[in-house]
């Protein structure tokens, strides 16, 4: 059985996912994605149908990835990463490959899947959760994504893995007790009606720079991340006095709503001196209940707003 070439790039955004979960990065998937369509390609009259062509590329990818993994430190979330700061803390740069990215959901959730299947890999790339599976050693997190998001048995897991049952059962087990200490509690794919205008509060209340309605929106214990800064900031206060500080000059800046890791996110442009506004931050909210829990504000624009089909500069309104 030989499969065409628009056999395989049908699976380009599963497979995308997949390596996203697995690298913590739809940069570094892209490139896992494209050496694993290659890969496939040259051995494509290997391919003797027995298993499906899906779960042949998936075991391509995941080897792809664990390949990677070995030449690379694994990504990380501020929070995750450094103590909690506060004003005037040192910034703590460090490059964009040290952190976790979020993914445009277009381009790695299957486009012919059914509702409930969309739901439950949207819970698969939150930003929170792909963080708490860079905790995870290389093999431990393939056994455990082709597990519990491909449904995998182990023995399907120790054939793509070229391990044994038994290892595979031991790395699961060692990958779900560290992630039911680290990973966070499944949420709702979709905003409640409440949540919803909690979104559209901010997105108001920002573009108008009103700090202390963005204080009132906050979880008592929100989060304030700024990849690249390893800074972080936590409570409504302290980041009221930042955004008052050396965050003032996001005051005049436009957002444009976008979905990033499922989960509501917004493209910010701040006034640009020549004219208009040009990119400075992805923004993705956590959400839980009625108030904002976590505020992330992605620096790497260069990066992020192509993926996202974002312009690379507003006119002037």
């Amino acid at each position: 059985m030989v499969a065409s070439a628009a056999e395989l790039e049908a699976h380009r955004g599963a497979l995308t996912g997949h390596c996203y979960r697995m690298m913590g990065s739809i940069v570094d998937a892209e490139d896992a994605v494209q050496e694993t369509l290659v890969r496939a390609w040259r051995a494509i009259d290997g391919f003797d149908g027995r298993a499906s062509l899906g779960t042949w590329l998936y075991r391509i990818a995941t080897n792809v990835c664990l390949d990677h993994l070995a030449e690379r430190k694994r990504r990380h979330l501020p929070t995750l990463f450094a103590p909690e700061g506060s004003i005037g803390s040192d910034l703590g740069q460090l490059p964009h490959a040290h952190w976790v990215e979020p993914v445009p959901e277009a381009r790695v959730l299957p486009e012919a899947a059914d509702p409930s299947e969309i739901a439950e890999l949207r819970q698969s790339i939150r930003l929170a959760f792909v963080a708490a599976l860079q905790e995870l050693p290389p093999k431990q997190r393939a056994a455990l994504l082709l597990a519990e998001v491909l449904g995998w048995s182990a023995a399907e897991i120790a054939a793509g893995l070229d391990s044994s049952v038994a290892a595979v059962n031991s790395a699961l087990q060692r990958a779900r007790a560290t992630l039911a200490n680290a990973a966070p509690s499944p949420t709702p794919s979709e905003l409640t009606p409440q949540q919803a205008a909690l979104v559209e509060q901010y997105a108001s209340a920002f573009e108008r720079y009103d700090v202390e309605q963005l204080a009132a929106l906050l979880h008592e214990d929100a989060t304030l991340s700024m990849p690249p800064l390893s800074l972080w900031l936590r409570g409504p206060a302290t980041i009221r006095e930042w955004q008052l500080g050396p965050g003032s000059g996001c005051r005049g800046s436009r957002l444009i709503p976008v979905r990033a890791s499922a989960a509501p996110a917004f493209a910010q442009y701040r006034p640009d001196p020549e004219g208009g506004h040009a990119p400075w931050a992805l923004i993705v909210l956590g959400i839980s209940a009625d108030r904002i829990v976590s505020v992330l504000s992605f620096l790497d624009t260069e990066t992020l707003f192509p993926r996202f089909d974002l312009p690379a500069h507003l006119p002037a309104s």
